[in-house]
């Protein structure tokens, strides 16, 4: 069994400069984690089911055209989930409608929360830490076009790796 999920990547200078603000604060996670918007969340898949993953995300990317993503200040899911967050303020909708057809032909797919497009920048801290990530990241702003999307696989000792990135419809 391999463990993947589908993601849109944040560039640079963008998501080293979050992935090194995660790792400063504290979450250690963070350095086996890149900078990333979920579509599809983390979930086990065999060796014959890969490819099949691999065509539905290739199918699905195709028929998606390239749009905007604007990141603008923090969130928060506390008192549900202890996690702070860079917001999606343009782009939204894209990337819950790809979510959403993602997830319709991945059936494994189990979605804790309801579907949130945003940018984790502190996740199961103490609340100081997560009060200090809020504040300090509110003037945080970014915005990229969405061009590929991306599957990553999952390396107990490694982390997080992208091993396609699959590129939207042009």
């Amino acid at each position: 069994m391999t463990t993947i999920g589908i993601s849109v990547a944040v560039p640079e200078p963008w998501g080293r400069q979050l992935q090194d603000y995660r790792v400063a604060l504290g979450d250690q996670s963070a350095r086996l984690i890149p900078t990333h918007v979920t579509l599809v969340p983390p979930y086990e898949v065999n060796e014959a089911e890969f490819a099949e993953v691999v065509a539905y995300l290739e199918g699905v990317a195709a028929t998606v055209v390239p749009f905007q993503l604007h990141l603008r200040g923090t969130g928060t899911f506390r008192p549900v989930s202890p996690v702070v967050f860079i917001n999606v303020v343009d782009g939204i909708a894209a990337c819950e409608q790809i979510a959403q057809r993602l997830r319709a032909g991945l059936t494994e797919v189990d979605l804790r929360f309801p579907y949130h497009p945003h940018v984790t920048v502190a996740h199961e801290l103490d609340d100081p830490l997560l009060d200090r990530a809020f504040a300090e990241l509110a003037d945080f702003e970014a915005s990229f076009d969405v061009r590929e999307i991306h599957l990553y696989e999952h390396d107990p000792v490694g982390g997080w790796h992208p091993t396609h990135s699959v590129s939207l419809a042009s």
